[in-house]
């Protein structure tokens, strides 16, 4: 009988006689005719000014406004500790990799200096 409990035989079994259940609906149907959209108000006002014709120079002004708006509303913006943490940590990176060049360019110059010689 332990042989029969093995990991995963009995796990198989189940499947096997498991039902397929369908929502009816056909993965295959799509309707061609009606655009996807899956962005927030500047995807839809953008549609509605592609069907509304031709749009003068100030409703498009206008209407980028109105999207810039609706991007920075899906901004997820940091709170003050998180900014004071992620400034410190571009600061000090920006501290170490300044070292690392200065030594490098140090260590770079005195080289060839003594490879071609110090003219004074």
């Amino acid at each position: 009988m332990a042989d029969n409990k093995r990991r995963g035989e009995d796990a198989d079994d189940d499947r096997l006689n498991d039902e397929v259940v369908s929502d009816g609906a056909d993965d295959d149907a799509t309707d061609a005719e009606e655009p996807v959209s899956r962005g927030g108000t500047a995807t839809r006002e953008r549609a509605k000014a592609e069907t509304a014709g031709k749009v003068g120079l100030f409703g498009r002004i206008a209407r980028f406004f109105r999207e810039v708006v609706a991007e920075l509303r899906k901004v997820i913006w940091p709170t003050r500790k998180e900014l004071l943490t992620y400034t410190a940590v571009v600061i000090a990176f920006v501290a170490v990799m300044l070292t690392i060049v200065a030594v490098l360019d140090f260590a770079f110059a005195k080289g060839v200096l003594w490879v071609f010689g110090n003219p004074s």
